[in-house]
């Protein structure tokens, strides 16, 4: 799951958000004086992560892409981020416009106490709004032009994200009916381990 997702997965406080969308850049690693709500962030976020990676329905999304390749897993994860915002109204009471707008405030506040790298990330977060990036397939396609930027030459050479545009086109609606059959179960895995007095953003799934 890719940013959004992790935002939503998470308990309705700002460090628990915050370190849901940090594990990936900051690899796992929390800093001296981080909180513990950052922590268990952190830890939430990789249990969604193994959760999704070994599920058989993300396994079918990623067959309907291409046999072999090694940026399946990227395409799904931003796939199933334009899912969600698609279907934001099914899963959350919460506007998405209003979720968002909560968040970047209160996140914009907290920066300021993390070190350089995670202050940056958070930074450039709320400066570019990445997390509403997701409402179209016009966008889509530019979130896979966006991460090609950040792949190493060598990669480039074998594929890019963008190649996996057409095909994610072409099976669009079986993509989504495998996100819409998978996301409520990696909600009730994730929920096992949460607070439901912070889940308010949530609808019973």
């Amino acid at each position: 799951m890719n940013w959004l997702a992790h935002l939503f997965l998470s308990e309705k406080k700002t460090d628990f958000q915050l370190g849901n969308i940090l594990n990936d850049p900051m690899k796992g690693r929390y800093w001296i004086g981080a909180s513990n709500e950052l922590i268990m962030g952190m830890k939430t976020h990789q249990k969604i992560d193994s959760f999704t990676d070994s599920h058989d329905i993300v396994s079918k999304s990623k067959k309907c892409l291409r046999e072999k390749g090694l940026l399946k897993a990227v395409v799904i994860d931003l796939t199933y981020d334009y899912f969600l915002t698609k279907n934001w109204q099914i899963f959350s009471h919460i506007s998405l416009e209003e979720y968002l707008s909560d968040f970047y405030k209160e996140a914009a506040l907290r920066k300021s106490t993390f070190p350089i790298k995670a202050r940056d990330f958070v930074s450039n977060l709320i400066a570019y709004d990445f997390l509403s990036k997701y409402k179209s397939m016009d966008d889509l396609e530019k979130s896979f032009l966006r991460m090609d930027k950040r792949l190493s030459p060598r990669l480039l050479k074998r594929e890019s994200t963008s190649s996996y545009y057409p095909a994610v086109c072409s099976n669009i609606d079986v993509l989504e009916k495998d996100f819409l059959e998978f996301f409520p179960l990696l909600c009730l895995h994730v929920k096992k381990n949460l607070d439901p007095k912070h889940l308010s953003h949530w609808k019973d799934i």
